[in-house]
């Protein structure tokens, strides 16, 4: 123990400095190496306790933050090296300084961005949106989803900011950019008042939930779901899987249908034209037996009415409730289908037909 001891304090620790010191592009490649190194160590640690114990927010970290994170940490030693540096290295290289503080900027925005989308994934893991019932699972996943884009934007601003700040030249450019004043608040002024607008929008939508992700909708005379809500527009998939695109301050400014505001459960209305010597009755018997064996109906709304006389025929609605607009129009085909089919076998003589009368 002793030699060792002995060795430790004859080391020459100032010469031994400016050895490291004069090679200096050797430390910067040796911390960027032991960067990638460390993150190599974490992962396999990562992966041996998934392996050994699944979680769902290791697989959500591998899958969305690991090339961030193995960016990250070579960046940030990288910084470390050029701050242990000596003045006579930086003083001969003086943008290795500059770029490690650039390098690691843009690779703390990166994490940061791809931390923000794996705390939402792993808050919304459990919800189910798919359901038209679960109108207060949708409604937070919708203000969840807002709420993260919305702090994505500020990071990347606060990071632009900081960026311009780096350099000499653009100094006042970034301090405007987070002081919100001088040319930037110009452009945001006039520019930008669309895109102002949307993002208020947007900010109003998340708060008075006026739409959901998954909501049934019908916009633009189109019937689709709600796919997704972004700072300035909003997605809705037609039911015959096109998309359709429109701006966010839409749902503010025009008015539209959403089948799913309140609940999901939803009336059809099946119209049928038939002869005036239809039987109304034996007609509303059999539509009631039609829909009590469908398990589509909710068992909530059933009626069969005469609605309108026509001079060549009657109008019969048959009403129907569902749970939600899919079984509906679904429910309402099946009806219709099969009250035909009991009109022409039952009573031929009851479907629509033109009457002439002959005089001599």
């Amino acid at each position: 123990m002793e030699p060792i001891i002995d060795y430790w304090n004859n080391i020459d620790w100032e010469l031994t400095w400016r050895t490291l010191t004069r090679n200096g592009w050797v430390m910067l490649v040796s911390a960027s190496v032991a960067g990638l190194l460390v993150c190599f160590i974490v992962t396999q640690i990562a992966s041996f306790i998934q392996r050994r114990r699944p979680s769902g927010l290791l697989e959500l970290l591998r899958l969305n933050a690991k090339q961030a994170f193995y960016l990250f940490v070579p960046s940030l030693f990288f910084l470390i090296a050029t701050n242990l540096q000596s003045r006579t290295f930086l003083r001969r290289h003086p943008n290795v300084d500059r770029l490690s503080e650039i390098l690691f900027l843009i690779a703390a925005t990166w994490l940061i961005l791809r931390l923000l989308r794996v705390g939402e994934l792993y808050i919304i893991r459990k919800y189910d949106t798919t359901l038209d019932a679960n109108l207060s699972q949708r409604k937070f996943v919708t203000q969840l989803h807002f709420i993260r884009r919305v702090v994505s934007l500020g990071v990347i601003v606060i990071s632009v900011s900081l960026l311009l700040i780096s350099f000499q030249g653009s100094r006042k450019l970034g301090l405007s950019v987070l002081t919100s004043a001088g040319i930037v608040s110009v452009l945001v002024g006039f520019a930008a008042q669309k895109t102002l607008a949307n993002l208020l929008a947007g900010i109003q939508i998340a708060l008075t939930q006026q739409i959901r992700l998954d909501d049934a909708v019908v916009v633009e005379n189109e019937w689709g779901r709600i796919e997704e809500i972004n700072l300035t527009n909003v997605v809705v998939r037609v039911w015959d899987r096109r998309r359709l695109i429109l701006p966010i301050t839409y749902f503010v400014e025009t008015p539209f249908q959403n089948w799913t505001r309140n609940e999901s459960t939803i009336i059809g209305a099946v119209m049928l034209h038939l002869d005036y010597t239809v039987p109304v009755d034996q007609l509303r018997q059999k539509a009631r037996e039609i829909v009590e064996q469908e398990p589509l109906w909710d068992k909530q709304s059933f009626a069969v009415q005469v609605t309108e006389t026509l001079p060549t025929c009657v109008q019969v609605r048959v009403l129907v409730s569902s749970f939600d607009a899919p079984s509906a129009f679904d429910l309402r085909c099946i009806v219709r289908e099969k009250l035909l089919a009991y009109v022409q076998e039952a009573f031929p003589g009851s479907l629509p037909k033109m009457r002439i009368e002959m005089t001599e």
